[in-house]
């Protein structure tokens, strides 16, 4: 009966360490999942105090282009020729469109209209330079 006892106490210990070690390793696996799924940053907008007040700069590409890079590198894709009821430059198609107001007409473009999705194909260009090139576009109508 002695050594039926001592085997049993033996049993009971090694199932307990083995149960323990068990959830040790669960917790360890679950720390390691949450230390992989964790956010790498944040966000913080402008005015939003609780990120400690840092605002994060605008990246820009470099030095602003003239209005004739803009819309030669940009813009022309689809004014040149027409593309998908786009004003062609240099046409009469400009001197309907400026009476819209220049204003209008950046509004127009920043948002997107028809075909032209938002800022036509110049995404990283400024209000400014977009604002350029549709002067270069419109001074372009005889």
């Amino acid at each position: 009966m002695n050594l039926t006892y001592k085997l049993a106490s033996i049993m009971s210990v090694l199932g307990l360490s083995l149960l323990l070690s068990l959830n040790v390793n669960a917790n360890s696996a679950n720390d390691k999942i949450i230390e992989r799924i964790k956010a790498v940053g944040q966000v913080c907008l402008e005015g939003d105090d609780s990120c400690g007040g840092a605002v994060a700069a605008v990246a820009t590409s470099g030095p602003a282009r003239t209005n004739e890079e803009v819309y030669t590198t940009k813009c022309a894709l689809c004014h040149a020729a027409g593309v998908s009821g786009a004003p062609k430059f240099g046409t009469a198609d400009w001197s309907d469109r400026g009476a819209k107001g220049i204003d209008a007409l950046l509004a127009t473009a920043i948002s997107g209209v028809g075909a032209m999705p938002p800022k036509g194909l110049c995404s990283d260009c400024s209000d400014d330079e977009l604002k350029g090139a549709i002067e270069h576009m419109l001074n372009s109508a005889p």
